[in-house]
C-alpha cells in the first residue's frame, strides 16, 4: 500500500503544479511572446508560450491523437509494472508517480486545448533552443531516477 501512496502523491504533485504553471502562462503570456523573467538569464532562460501538437521538441507535429494513445498505453505499463516493485521501494514508486504524473499533464493539455501548454523556453544560442513544460521535466526526472536505481541495483547484486 504504501508504494501506492507515494506513487499517487508524486503522480498528484507533478500533474497539479504541471496544470497550475500552464494556467498561469496562459493567463499572463500571449502565443509566440517572450518574457525575462531574469535579464541576467536571458536568453538562456526565457517564458515564451507555444502550442505544441507533436512530441517532445515538436516531433511529428500532425501525430496528437497517437499520442493519446501512446501516453495512455505508457501510464498503464508503468502501472503494471509497479506491482512487480517491492513494498518498501521509495525511489521507484516515486519516480514512476513523476513519468505518470508529466504524462497526465500533457494529456490534459490535449484533450482541453488539443495541443500541448509549452512555455520554459531554454536556449544556448546557436546550440539548441527548446521550449518545455513541467510535464515534460517530471517525465525527464523521473526518466533519470528509474535508470539511476537501475544502474544501483544491479551493481548491488
Amino acid at each position: 500500500m504504501r508504494k501506492w501512496l507515494i506513487l499517487l502523491t508524486a503522480l498528484c504533485l507533478a500533474a497539479t503544479i504541471d496544470q497550475a504553471a500552464k494556467a498561469w502562462a496562459l493567463g499572463n503570456l500571449q502565443y509566440y511572446e517572450t518574457m525575462q523573467p531574469s535579464p541576467a538569464l536571458a536568453p538562456l532562460f526565457q517564458l515564451t508560450l507555444i502550442s505544441n501538437t507533436g512530441a517532445a521538441f515538436g516531433i511529428l507535429p500532425m501525430a496528437g491523437d497517437v499520442f493519446l494513445v501512446v501516453a495512455l498505453l505508457i501510464i498503464a505499463g508503468l502501472l503494471v509494472s509497479m506491482r512487480a516493485t517491492a513494498a518498501d521501494a521509495l525511489l521507484a514508486p516515486f519516480a514512476t508517480g513523476l513519468v505518470i504524473g508529466g504524462a497526465t499533464g500533457n494529456l490534459l493539455d490535449r484533450l482541453q486545448h488539443g495541443h500541448v501548454i509549452d512555455f520554459i523556453h531554454y536556449q544556448i544560442p546557436e546550440v539548441i533552443s527548446n521550449v518545455s513544460n513541467p510535464a515534460d521535466h517530471a517525465i525527464v526526472l523521473g526518466v533519470l531516477l528509474l535508470i539511476a536505481e537501475n544502474v544501483w541495483r544491479s551493481r548491488r547484486l
